[in-house]
């Protein structure tokens, strides 16, 4: 069975089926029958309508999702190049040259950070909001950067406004402003730091100008998209007077809740919700240009700029404009995940795949640098499905010696929902056998009960080396993911390559083991070669260098 097969029998991001296994690209059965007890993608369309265009409404804000598709190139089709000989970036002596020595710490922009991960924009979607605080107190106990995403101001039902000759003005929100208060609870002052972006609404509202005269936030981030979807943000709203509220704020809300009808059906439940939707924005090279020139004159110390979705071309003149207005660095976000209600089809069926993406940009940087010897080229982070460290490793070293940071939000997001998830459970004795099996202690463990410190293999060394004793749990799972699992991950794999500094990674740390990756890199002629043909000179020099006499 084909990959497309399997995905139209089966969608578990809409909730759909089909009553038989051989069923067609279509998602339709061979024979459709009327009185099928099964619903597939056509018949819960013909009930749920535009529902059925985005994952599973009923797990909406505690859910994120991802393109099962299979891109036909990954990081999977990469193979790191070990090294045995040698030690980079380090004294050569055999005490020192090991793993834990590795310097992992890099910059975002100019912000300097312990490890090369930055998480992502995570806006005003509920998943994002409900498990801000741990993303937000794990970032900064890991001395990493985050994103405060878009329409937080304007999804703020307490927000403040001032009126203008053009649209009111934001003068005072508690969302934002206890978002960035969160990250700064445990924020060391020196590595990481709160990023707040905008989109187009953002800008209407005075989004920047708030943040950075008001909260004394100097990172801010321009955002053109993301890999998941090419149109505006999207959540969902669960009461009438929300809907309302955002739509007397000029957001474009489904269905119309000033509809006296659609009132009607909302008191009887007949909907559900409703979709708040952003616009898509309309921007020329000169009013972008001339945007990042008036933000760099207010005194912003970072100026960033997030894309992603868009056509080769289009993604190519995106780069442009963040090198002429000398940004201090870019996020390319790659097909095909989302934080809250991407539309299947998009995630599925649209933007550039992540390694795809990564071979355009740095193949286009190359070409700018290889015509501009003397340009300085921003720091350059890749997003899009990353969740362990071969893949970071991969794609740092696919884009040396550009790509200095790996952003995420799903998998982040995962470990702050699943570390609140097993906090909650110890606090009200619900821990399971099952829970017990799957963090490594037996079964027959009696009492049936757990503490943060069993549960959480970071957690003494953390409480003791910061003084807090209340350390979120969903914070010290954050943490734990980048700092425990991902820190020690990408120093065991530089070690293994015997560079002891992230600055020394290179291309020709990785080879390419897929004829269709192959195809990638020749295309963009980014110098990665293939499994066979990796050190081929240098092994005949090898081999023929050799005084074989007994």
């Amino acid at each position: 069975m084909t990959n497309n097969t399997t995905l139209t029998y089966q969608s578990s991001l809409i909730g759909s089926k089909t009553r038989a296994r051989d069923s067609c690209e279509s998602g339709l059965c061979p024979i459709c029958i009327a009185d099928c007890p099964v619903f597939c993608e056509v018949s819960k369309a013909a009930l749920r309508g535009r529902e059925t265009l985005y994952p599973q409404r009923e797990y909406y804000g505690n859910s994120t999702a991802g393109s099962p598709k299979d891109f036909g190139v990954s990081y999977g089709d990469f193979q790191i190049q070990f090294e045995v000989r040698g030690a980079q970036g380090i004294k050569p002596d055999e005490d020192l040259v090991i793993f834990p020595n590795v310097d992992l710490n890099c910059y975002w922009g100019n912000i300097l950070q312990k490890y090369p991960f930055v998480i992502a924009g995570l806006g005003s979607t509920y998943v994002a909001k409900r498990n801000w605080e741990g993303l937000a107190k794990g970032a900064a106990l890991a001395g990493i950067s985050i994103t405060v995403g878009e329409n937080v101001v304007g999804m703020d039902p307490k927000a403040q406004f001032a009126n203008h000759s053009v649209y009111p003005q934001v003068i005072s929100t508690e969302d934002m402003k206890s978002r960035i208060t969160t990250y700064r609870e445990y924020w060391d002052g020196i590595h990481g730091d709160i990023i707040v972006q905008k989109n187009v609404e953002d800008s209407r509202l005075g989004v920047f100008d708030y943040v950075s005269s008001t909260l004394e936030v100097d990172s801010l981030e321009l955002k053109f998209g993301q890999g998941a979807k090419a149109i505006g943000g999207e959540v969902r709203l669960e009461s009438l007077e929300k809907a309302q509220l955002l739509h007397n704020r000029g957001y474009l809300v489904i269905p119309d809740p000033t509809d006296p009808l659609v009132i009607d059906q909302w008191k009887t439940g007949l909907i559900p919700d409703f979709e708040r939707h952003s616009r898509v924005g309309l921007s020329s090279t000169e009013e972008i240009l001339e945007e990042i020139d008036d933000l760099k004159a207010t005194g912003a110390k970072n100026i960033f700029i997030k894309t992603g979705a868009y056509r080769p071309a289009a993604t190519a003149w995106i780069l442009r404009l963040g090198l002429e207005a000398k940004v201090d660095g870019m996020t390319f976000d790659g097909a095909g995940g989302g934080t809250g209600m991407s539309p299947v089809s998009m995630m599925n069926e649209g933007s550039i795949p992540t390694p795809y993406l990564e071979a355009l940009v740095v193949g286009c940087l190359d070409m700018i640098k290889k015509s501009h010897p003397s340009i300085n080229i921003p720091i350059i982070a890749i997003a899009g499905g990353f969740a362990n460290e071969t893949q970071m490793f991969k794609a740092l070293a696919m884009g040396a010696p550009y790509v200095k940071c790996i952003a995420m939000a799903r998998a982040p997001l995962t470990a702050a929902m699943k570390a609140k998830y097993v906090g909650n459970a110890i606090k009200s004795n619900d821990v399971t056998p099952g829970m017990l099996k799957s963090l490594g202690f037996p079964r027959e463990k009696n009492p049936l009960t757990l503490s943060l410190s069993e549960a959480f293999v970071e957690y003494d060394k953390l409480t003791r080396a910061t003084g807090h004793e209340d350390i979120p749990p969903a914070a010290v799972g954050v943490y734990t993911y980048f700092a425990s699992k991902l820190g020690t991950g990408m120093k065991q794999l530089l070690a293994g390559v015997r560079k002891f500094n992230l600055e020394l990674i290179a291309r020709d740390d990785i080879a390419y083991l897929s004829q269709r990756a192959g195809e990638v890199c020749k295309k963009w002629n980014i110098g990665i070669n293939s499994q066979e043909s990796v050190d081929f000179e240098a092994v005949k020099t090898e081999i023929y260098s050799g005084n074989y006499q007994l």
